[in-house]
């Protein structure tokens, strides 16, 4: 009855959602100029009243319910508190499964996605310093970047950003640039999906801003595990930073996932992701009590929850009794 519950309630998530994306570019310009004309001359006030009285003002920000909020993934309990609606720890080279939250659950899963088109992409043996460039149409389908139309780096560099810093123009350049073109390349994606046991799990475009792309903790963690043995994935998705020259200017890029530079992690590969549908989300594998562990968080809310969340699983199986049950 709840996998029910859960199924129409997805239905009647998915139809508002995109009715809610059909009707927002009908909203007028006007009230576009006006709303962000007050925004801004409210703001200045509000500083300056709290600059005089010497104190720091807290920024209260509201997120969207999540798809998994929204069919109440988030009220199911768990024995660590999670703040992630779905969670699975599993030891990947036993297999066990030390913790399982909702992991069969589908949902989006944001740009979780690029770990799939840095699979696709290192496969491919494409010449990884073929210098590629940022068009239009980069721009068009794929927002929240820095990159602009006429940006040219090579596809190792392209593939560099979008791991470790979750660049979605360079992601959906990856996808568009594949000898085959983007169609082939998602295609690619699906069926490597498939050939990994993920059966629940489809894409539709390779940047993760598609709330149609989706998975469960159960997919994941294959991926995850698969993704780990991948030198170039590994590599690129923990790296530290990144400094693209660009001119006469540096870009410089920093790892979405700040456990990544902390010395008391040892992290094999990683991926972080977010759009409203998804929540906050977090992938990786990580060595704990001599253990090579994957670790999925979906649909998390806060902008450092999923990381609290690894946290308290590290020392849950840090204090964990050998042979103990899972949790």
């Amino acid at each position: 009855m709840r996998l029910i519950h859960i199924f129409l309630a997805t239905l009647i998530f998915s139809f508002a959602w995109q009715a809610q994306a059909q009707a927002q570019p009908k909203k007028k310009a006007a009230t576009a100029k006006h709303a962000q004309k007050s925004s801004q001359a409210k703001k200045p006030v509000l500083a300056s009243k709290a600059a005089k009285r010497g104190k720091k003002v807290a920024r209260v920000t509201y997120e969207a319910p999540s798809m998994g909020r929204m069919t109440g993934l988030h009220s199911a309990p768990d024995a660590l508190d999670l703040k992630s609606s779905v969670a699975l720890v599993v030891d990947q080279d036993t297999n066990e499964v030390l913790f399982s939250k909702n992991e069969s659950a589908i949902l989006p899963i944001a740009s979780i996605t690029k770990l799939m088109t840095g699979i696709v992409v290192s496969e491919a043996n494409l010449p990884m310093d073929e210098m590629l460039t940022i068009t239009q149409e980069d721009v068009q389908n794929a927002s929240f970047s820095r990159l602009k139309a006429g940006t040219s780096m090579t596809r190792r560099d392209m593939l560099h950003v979008a791991l470790m810093s979750s660049e979605n123009r360079a992601a959906y350049a990856l996808g568009r640039t594949y000898p085959d073109g983007l169609d082939a390349f998602v295609r690619l994606m699906n069926a490597k999906a498939q050939s990994l046991g993920m059966t629940n799990t489809h894409y539709v475009e390779p940047t993760g801003l598609s709330s149609d792309n989706r998975s469960t903790a159960q997919d994941l963690a294959k991926l995850v595990a698969f993704a780990s043995k991948n030198p170039t994935v590994s590599e690129l998705s923990t790296s530290h930073g990144f400094q693209l020259a660009m001119g006469k200017r540096t870009m410089s890029y920093v790892n979405t996932n700040r456990l990544t530079s902390n010395p008391n992690w040892d992290i094999e590969v990683q991926k972080t992701g977010y759009i409203t549908a998804a929540g906050r989300c977090l992938v990786m594998q990580t060595k704990v009590a001599g253990r090579k562990l994957v670790m999925v968080f979906l649909d998390s809310m806060g902008k450092s929850s999923r990381l609290g969340d690894a946290e308290r699983v590290r020392a849950w199986v840090e204090s964990r009794p050998a042979n103990a049950p899972h949790a």
